[in-house]
């Protein structure tokens, strides 16, 4: 299946991004100007059953097999959240970027504990209450929603002296995240709760490779962060970061790829 994909930029280098489960391309609406600030064209796709892309049957080989037949192979980096990791990781191998980055990944569809359903996803869209938390910013220590989310960690969160313009950035992701959810199809938790308890991690790093953990993570143990060190992967974690560490931890998020990008 072909996705629709976004791109950004003009430089010589290529990053592709993949979102995670109820998102879209516009997720990563905060790293595109990081990465085309480096020199990178940046594509970054909608999965199956997201955005703009089509709808169809759902399983992992799938939405794997959708990344190889849409992106152009080799890239310099391929980043994917979540889901998109678990979709990245099993198209590695023909997709072959120079390096691999997989933040917070799926691997284990069923979390760290075993007892997560993806089926459960679906109930952000019926609740009104749910969708309201999923579109709050969280606040730093200070009481401060704009706190660690502008795009260059050294500026403390603040896109300008008044702090005006991250109001207008976060309303404008508010509303990407609400039309996001609202164009997913809630049949992909469905059908990736048949595959919860299929352990996919991968067996060996097959490309220079980090995995991105928050700490805790609900889906990446510390016995699963010591195994995957053993299997070739480096492995960072971000204390206190939420499952979504691009989205609420930006600065630390960016900080936490250092010499990957």
């Amino acid at each position: 299946m072909r996705l629709h994909t976004q791109e950004w930029g003009t430089g010589g280098r290529v990053a592709v991004l993949v979102h995670g489960i109820m998102s879209d391309h516009r997720t990563w609406y905060e790293l595109v100007p990081v990465l085309t600030g480096r020199g990178y064209r940046v594509l970054a796709v909608d999965l199956r059953g997201h955005g703009a892309s089509p709808r169809g049957r759902y399983e992992p080989r799938l939405f794997a097999e959708d990344l190889v037949e849409t992106l152009p192979p080799a890239p310099e980096v391929a980043l994917g959240h979540s889901l998109g990791a678990l979709a990245l990781a099993l198209a590695v191998p023909e997709l072959a970027p120079a390096r691999a980055v997989y933040s917070e990944p799926a691997w284990q569809l069923a979390g760290a504990d075993g007892s997560l359903d993806p089926a459960l996803f679906t109930l952000f869209k019926r609740s009104s209450r749910a969708l309201a938390a999923l579109s709050r910013p969280p606040r730093n220590g200070n009481g401060d929603p704009n706190g660690d989310r502008n795009g260059d960690p050294n500026k403390n969160g603040r896109g300008d002296e008044d702090g005006g313009s991250d109001t207008g950035r976060l309303d404008a992701r508010a509303v990407a995240e609400q039309e996001a959810l609202e164009r997913w199809d809630e049949n992909t938790a469905l059908a990736l709760s048949s595959h919860r308890h299929v352990d996919h991690t991968p067996e060996k790093a097959v490309v220079p490779s980090l995995v991105q953990a928050s700490d805790p993570s609900m889906l990446v143990s510390a016995g699963m962060r010591a195994e995957l060190t053993r299997r070739g992967f480096e492995v960072r974690t971000v204390p206190g970061a939420p499952h979504a560490i691009h989205r609420d931890r930006f600065g630390a998020f960016v900080e936490s790829l250092s010499g990957w990008l």
